[in-house]
């Protein structure tokens, strides 16, 4: 009988106070473990949880539960929530803790309610979404101009560091220039001083989405359904290696192949090249309640075009300060 043998899991002693007592390195222990497996029914689910949370991102661990019972899964919420949390999803909808900014960051106001983009290169946002690998996940950022609809940048990660959404809008910047105003959500990458700092050493206007409004930022929204739909979901990646060669591809397509039915379905490099038939707005429901945060000031240039001005108000969103004026758009 080996003193290994005297160590046991259970007991009033902890494995600790065991090793020490028999004189037996705990890394000896350790290294006798079995490793954790992989358990495939959670494969499974997360598969089933990732796909209908892309099709219908309001649901939460409710609703998830009654969607795997339908597909002949049993299980109870906090499995439900488990698996949920471990892919970093949640329901959208208004509540505490929807999105959270590091307390230490500037949150900066939304600029872009009411306001029509009608040229390229006006209003470019960013976003980023999570990919399911084999084993683990990978995180995928784009920048998309709202006008055309193109993916102007993209990179993809394994971890959420703010190091590459920064190397994808610099490198946005160095082959499309640079936009009018840029939107955002609240994540700690996009509101970063590392981030933020491109944005200001470039004199760019600072947007950024209202917490908990996901229509806010749509346009990206809606390239996330694409990708995951139209690639990810059917080739099934494994690795980074197999992602980036298939991403690479499918936003090839994605700007000069694909038609868009929103801009009459001409591609977004078309669209974008010829700066004709784009265009994008987000509605303010609440016009007529309310003003709006900017005041914006259009005026028709040519028969059938129309400038949009942004007045000097909105320069002060650069510092973080919200703007004062608070007239209607006008026509």
């Amino acid at each position: 009988m080996t003193r290994l043998s005297w160590i046991s899991g259970g007991g009033a002693l902890t494995q600790k106070r065991q090793c020490t007592l028999a004189g037996v390195a705990r890394a000896t222990i350790y290294a006798n473990r079995k490793p954790v497996l992989i358990v495939e029914i959670d494969v499974l689910l997360k598969r089933l949880i990732d796909e209908e949370y892309t099709r219908h991102p309001f649901y939460g661990s409710r609703k998830m539960v009654v969607y795997l019972g339908r597909c002949g899964h049993r299980v109870n919420r906090k499995r439900a929530q488990r698996l949920m949390r471990s892919m970093g999803l949640a329901a959208i909808a208004p509540g505490p803790s929807t999105s959270w900014a590091h307390p230490q960051h500037k949150v900066y106001p939304y600029l872009l309610r009411g306001v029509a983009v009608v040229r390229p290169n006006q209003v470019w946002s960013t976003d980023i979404t999570y990919i399911r690998l084999e084993r683990g996940f990978a995180y995928l950022v784009a920048i998309m101009d709202w006008y055309s609809r193109r993916v102007l940048s993209w990179r993809i990660s394994n971890s959420m560091e703010a190091a590459f959404c920064v190397d994808c809008l610099e490198d946005a910047l160095r082959v499309h220039g640079k936009p009018e105003v840029f939107n955002s959500d609240q994540g700690v990458q996009f509101t970063s001083e590392v981030f933020t700092g491109v944005l200001k050493r470039e004199e760019i206007t600072i947007s950024m989405d209202g917490r908990g409004r996901a229509y806010d930022n749509i346009f990206v929204e809606r390239l996330w359904r694409s990708v995951k739909h139209e690639d990810i979901y059917l080739n099934g990646y494994c690795t980074m290696g197999e992602l980036m060669v298939g991403l690479t591809k499918y936003f090839a397509f994605y700007n000069t192949e694909r038609p868009h039915q929103s801009l009459d379905n001409q591609t977004p490099q078309e669209v974008h090249q010829t700066s004709s038939g784009g265009g994008a707005r987000i509605v303010d429901k609440y016009l007529g309640q309310k003003r709006l945060p900017v005041e914006l000031r259009s005026s028709g240039t040519s028969a059938g075009e129309v400038s949009i001005e942004i007045e000097p108000t909105i320069q002060k969103a650069k510092t973080g300060v919200a703007p004062t004026s608070c007239e209607k758009l006008r026509a």
